[in-house]
């Protein structure tokens, strides 16, 4: 197991959705955490997680999640959950990339 990671030496690997890609941290059994990185105007479409809770804290750029309805301007420094089978979304509308660490807990 890796105890450091250098955040300028990652390598991201883009996932089944244009524009988003990530860099695995921590790899668990009951979870993971990974740095998603999100090109500018790209979208997450809608989903929900059937045995897990989600959580991402915005580390850098200003994305848009919307949980169970509601649509939420983040900002760099704040953390946001989404509950297990909660529909959810993350939206970058801007020109910008957006940094997200996002993790996992699986119940």
């Amino acid at each position: 197991m890796n105890h450091q990671f250098k955040i300028s030496a990652l390598e991201y690997t883009e996932g089944k959705v244009k524009g988003f890609a990530g860099s695995p941290l921590l790899e668990l059994e009951n979870g993971a955490v990974k740095l998603v990185k999100i090109a500018a105007h790209s979208q997450y479409p809608e989903h929900a997680h059937p045995q897990k809770t989600e959580y991402a804290f915005v580390v850098e750029g200003t994305p848009e999640f919307e949980i169970g309805g509601n649509t939420y301007q983040c900002q760099s420094g704040e953390f946001y959950v989404f509950p297990t089978n909660m529909k959810h979304k993350i939206v970058n509308k801007g020109d910008g990339e957006c940094v997200l660490l996002i993790g996992s807990i699986n119940n």
